[in-house]
């Protein structure tokens, strides 16, 4: 039985930053500035359809409404210095970061039919 008085460190490894290797990431500062998350979506899909072709949206942020996809994720990261919907993204293997606005909007992309 273990000591629970005893604490050895925790139990794995929290990442103080989020590892992109292999992702492609795409700075964009439109001008003037998108209106919205529709607009920004359809800015981000053109880039991942000349890049990646076929695609998979994987997760979004939406700084304006402080609002991320896929729902909940974010719930078990509140106080991780990585964002749910990033982490998400990238242990599904996404390829494709298309930032808008300085981190405004964020759209995580994985390529089809590799």
């Amino acid at each position: 039985m273990t000591d629970p008085k005893k604490t050895s460190g925790p139990a794995c490894d929290i990442p103080q930053e989020a590892d992109y290797t292999g992702v492609t990431i795409i700075e964009l500062e439109p001008t003037p500035p998108v209106g919205d998350y529709r607009e920004a979506m359809e800015i981000a899909n053109g880039v991942a359809d000349e890049r990646l072709g076929e695609y998979m949206l994987l997760s979004w942020y939406d700084r304006d409404r402080d609002f991320s996809s896929p729902q909940h994720v974010d719930e078990c990261h509140a106080n991780s210095p990585v964002p749910g919907y990033v982490d998400y993204a990238l242990y599904r293997d996404a390829k494709l970061k298309v930032n808008i606005g300085n981190g405004r909007f964020i759209f995580f992309y994985l390529p089809l039919g590799l």
